[in-house]
């Protein structure tokens, strides 16, 4: 097989513009342990939409090919190519990746957790002008690099989940594994109605909570939230959101409350309707800084608080096997939109970006 030397890709090249296409080379070589994949689905994710709008950004960024969700087929692998698993690469695999980590630095070594390395290679971060150029999912061919995060993936799990599974489903695990146990019974809210807030409320669920409280707007998505398993659904816009929330628990408030939305109120409404003893979570507030809150609410209930950023290869794992276990428990489904091809991403982001779609999917060879 003759191997391409340049790929098509759906490049950004000023926050708030349309992407442009553009030609992009191709390394002419596969380093070891690398890989070179032809993508067949890219699901975009908040992030890509906080990039594109500019709340995301420094120095230096752009231009770049968007996309950190995706999945693809294998046409061409370095010597010893395998995935996280020590499985070999092969032609023809079907694989999704995770960002690269160095496995020197102190957050590799010592702490032994990859979201804390040091020198954490996105491939939505580099620059689409600069070797080895194309490694984001807006593009028909991505190059994976050695260190990337590889998984082989079973067949059972279509592209549009496994491409999930990269990024938002798997922050979404590992936010409940650092939550701790959800009891049986408990109450959760969740903060946000986005593919995140969603997936985490059927996460909730599946989890043994006994009320699931979503937050979020607009009706539709909040409507797509109470067929994941929302017991009960609290529109922002119609007032105020701890009011609502300690009316739906009779006063005492969530034992859980993640913050999958990022808003500047999400904090000083996640302590509100916080239980006694309770725990917040915070996940999606990667913005400016947030409203304040009273930390003498958090000592006088005793309050739990916890980070939790993105995810690692080993979420990444448990997210696919989650859609595996989970494939009929609800309608994965309806959160994508149809496919469109690369020339159908700028408005699928504009989509995304007013809330008319949860989890826009593009499939770059159409």
């Amino acid at each position: 097989m003759t191997l391409p030397t340049t790929t098509r890709a759906a490049v950004l090249t000023g926050h708030g513009e349309p992407l442009t296409l553009q030609d992009l080379p191709l390394p002419s070589e596969i380093e070891p342990g690398a890989a070179l994949v032809r993508i067949s689905c890219t699901t975009l994710c908040g992030t890509d939409i906080e990039i594109w709008e500019g709340r995301m950004s420094f120095p230096g960024m752009l231009p770049m090919v968007l996309g950190h969700e995706m999945v693809g087929e294998v046409v061409a692998v370095g010597a010893e190519a395998r995935d996280a698993l020590g499985r070999p690469l092969s032609l023809g695999d079907r694989i999704g990746w995770s960002e690269s980590t160095c496995g020197e630095c102190h957050g590799c070594v010592v702490l032994r957790e990859p979201v804390a390395c040091s020198r954490r290679g996105y491939g939505f971060l580099q620059r689409s002008d600069v070797h080895p150029f194309a490694t984001a999912g807006l593009s028909e061919y991505a190059y994976v690099t050695p260190r990337a995060a590889k998984l082989l993936l079973p067949p059972a799990v279509p592209d549009t989940w496994a491409s999930m599974a990269g990024c938002a489903a798997k922050t979404v695990l590992r936010a409940f594994e650092r939550a701790g146990r959800i009891r049986p019974g408990s109450t959760v809210v969740i903060q946000g109605s986005g593919a995140l807030g969603i997936f985490a409320t059927a996460v909730a669920k599946i989890a043994g909570a006994g009320q699931v409280i979503t937050v979020g707007a607009p009706a539709a998505r909040l409507e797509l939230a109470a067929r994941f398993g929302a017991d009960a659904v609290v529109d922002f816009r119609e007032g105020p959101v701890v009011e609502q929330v300690l009316d739906l628990t009779g006063g005492y408030g969530a034992d859980h409350v993640f913050d999958f939305a990022g808003a500047p109120t999400v904090g000083p409404d996640a302590v509100g309707m916080a239980a006694q003893r309770g725990t917040v979570v915070v996940v999606g507030s990667t913005g400016p800084a947030g409203d304040g809150f009273a930390l003498s609410t958090v000592m006088g209930k005793e309050l739990t608080i916890v980070g939790s950023l993105n995810g690692d290869i080993s979420d990444y794992a448990r997210a696919i096997d989650f859609f595996a276990a989970f494939a009929g428990r609800y309608p994965w489904d309806d959160l994508f939109s149809a496919p469109v091809g690369l020339a159908e991403a700028s408005d699928k982001i504009a989509h995304m970006h007013h809330l008319d779609e949860v989890k826009a999917v593009i499939d770059p060879r159409l």
